[in-house]
């Protein structure tokens, strides 16, 4: 008979249990939290979208489309990729689904990506992030609001010391367009200096060159022109009014004058939350204004302003929760008595009492365990006892114990019953009245 091979868990991905886990709740739920807070509705878009959502969003030329995408066909051949993010999804179903009725949406959503790249620490081919987004609002309040959210979140989890706001404006269309005529005209000085790569991003995409990580291109870009120089005063009062706002915000940031986004739909603000933290991955929190991103995906030209977040990103800053821990064990003796704590438990889960019940190994054991699980109490019920009508009460802190009679705790009318955790639990604990 031929030997089963034991699956392995695909490379880039995770299985995510225990304090990762937990960590990972603890960013949704702050999430979650600042959310409602800002009145952002929830959304849901599919995890798969026609190849040429993604293409024409992030760039036919950009690393993503042309290198990290999980992309196949389907069986009855349409193209279709796995989202590598958020934003594109929910700009067509801007567009297909009528959403300009409701323009100004306030949206978040959050939940896996996927991106082939080579995994590393806090990176995963399947990975997940939180996304918000403002669409329909071209007023600079828009990007004030979002960046505040940013801050409120990183704040919320606890991880903002350490965490730079760093910002920068692209300006209009008239100030890409002179700006990019600037970069290209110094770039192509230096072409000898520069990188394949950027050799390559000069004819298609000359701003990525000012983010280059390789060492050749730092001196030619670092010596680039600022787009100051370039802005329109339409450009230049935006940024003001964005820095002002975050300002009165309270809200800290820096400028940082070499952060791009080399897409032309690109408009005005891209920020990203950095930390010294994660090591090279130090980016938790990026996004931008992309005013010219629905009109190219085929619908009216409307504004937008979004920013993502990496789950295991922040999750690796933030201190992990404890894991919850049961006020109550239930502990049966006996098959009869089983069947009764089968009902007790459910009781005293529906009065939201966090309990569990330890059906195995022998007496000591299930207290061990009891207590291992760090419940304050312990419920015993054995045959013999629940014939007399008692039940025993153990405190795990104090290793008191006491019997009660099941009328005094039991009560209720017919068909239902209620928990007297007052008198279950009475003196159990250093207080008057203790067995």
């Amino acid at each position: 008979m031929a030997r089963i091979e034991t699956p392995k868990r695909v490379r880039g991905t995770q299985d995510i249990f225990g304090e990762e886990q937990r960590r990972f709740a603890r960013v949704v739920e702050a999430f979650e939290k600042v959310r409602r807070l800002y009145c952002f509705q929830q959304v849901q878009v599919p995890v798969f979208e026609a190849t040429n959502v993604f293409a024409r969003s992030m760039g036919e030329t950009s690393d993503v489309v042309s290198k990290e995408m999980y992309t196949f066909p389907d069986r009855g051949d349409d193209l279709l990729t796995l989202r590598p993010e958020f934003t594109a999804g929910i700009c067509r179903a801007y567009i297909t689904e009528g959403w300009q009725q409701y323009a100004p949406l306030k949206l978040t959503t959050h939940g896996p990506v996927f991106r082939y790249e080579r995994p590393q620490k806090g990176r995963y081919r399947q990975f997940h992030q939180l996304d918000a987004e403002i669409i329909g609002a071209a007023e600079p309040a828009a990007d004030v609001e979002l960046l505040t959210f940013g801050d409120q979140l990183l704040r919320e989890l606890g991880i903002s010391e350490g965490v730079t706001l760093q910002l920068n404006t692209l300006g209009d269309a008239e100030t890409r367009d002179a700006w990019r005529a600037a970069l290209v005209a110094h770039f192509e000085k230096h072409r000898g200096e520069l990188s394949e790569d950027s050799l390559t991003r000069l004819e298609k995409n000359p701003m990525r060159i000012l983010d280059s990580k390789d060492p050749r291109d730092r001196p030619v870009a670092d010596a680039a022109p600022d787009i100051d120089a370039y802005l329109t005063s339409e450009a230049g009062a935006f940024f003001e009014a964005v820095t002002a706002g975050l300002d009165a915000a309270r809200v800290a940031w820096t400028r940082n004058a070499r952060l791009v986004r080399g897409l032309d739909y690109y408009r005005h603000t891209a920020f990203e939350f950095v930390t010294d933290g994660l090591g090279a991955q130090g980016t938790v929190l990026a996004g931008g204004r992309y005013d010219g991103l629905i009109g190219n995906l085929g619908g009216p030209e409307t504004p937008g302003v979004g920013w993502a977040a990496g789950i295991e990103r922040l999750g690796m800053l933030t201190e992990a929760p404890a894991a919850e821990q049961p006020e109550f064990v239930i502990i049966p003796v006996g098959e009869i008595a089983e069947r009764f704590c089968t009902g007790l438990i459910a009781d005293l889960r529906r009065r939201n009492i966090h309990c569990e019940m330890a059906f195995r190994g022998n007496l000591k054991k299930r207290m061990q365990r009891a207590d291992a699980a760090g419940a304050s109490y312990a419920i015993i019920v054995g045959d013999d006892e629940l014939a007399a009508g008692e039940i025993a009460v153990r405190s795990l802190k104090s290793g008191e114990q006491a019997r009660r009679k099941l009328s005094e705790v039991l009560s209720g009318p017919s068909g239902g019953r209620t928990f007297a955790l007052v008198e279950l639990t009475k003196g159990l604990d250093g207080i008057a009245g203790k067995e």
